[in-house]
């Protein structure tokens, strides 16, 4: 499904010669045939999943958030907003983000489902929540709010 969506946005992009987003959608492309060579070295004929690709562009997001920072940490503010228009491409490919309350239902949820009681299990929480998750939340923030809950 995300495969063919990013085949046709590729070809929409160069139609449009929209050479920034055309970088954008070649880097994604590049990044789920690295994973996929992996997985097939693995035995895994068929490629990543979809959930899988969601997880690759999720982990981009953070890429280019962590580089917009540095960037306007340095003062180069035209590198940044590059950095902005990607993620802004990255995006339009994962689910709408949770709002707070969502996220707070999905951690509630997540504590309830692998019965955690204690910090220590914070963990079992995080990877239910990246596997359900991947993409549409800050894992950051979502884990100082597991931390409230748990502590």
């Amino acid at each position: 499904m995300i495969r063919a969506r990013l085949s046709q946005e590729l070809k929409d992009a160069m139609k449009a010669k929209d050479q920034a987003r055309l970088s954008t959608l070649r880097l994604i492309n590049a990044a789920i045939k690295d994973r996929d060579i992996a997985a097939r070295s693995e035995d895994n004929i068929e490629g990543v999943s979809d959930e899988e690709i969601r997880a690759i562009m999720a982990k981009m997001i953070k890429q280019r958030r962590d580089s917009a920072q540095a960037y306007d940490e340095a003062g180069r503010i035209e590198l940044a907003e590059a950095e902005r228009a990607e993620i802004e491409v990255i995006q339009s490919f994962l689910p709408k983000p949770l709002s707070e309350a969502d996220v707070q239902k999905a951690i509630e949820a997540a504590i309830a489902e692998t019965g955690a009681s204690s910090i220590r299990d914070m963990g079992k929480i995080m990877g239910v929540l990246k596997a359900k998750y991947a993409g549409q939340m800050d894992f950051g923030k979502a884990g100082a709010q597991v931390k409230a809950a748990l502590g």
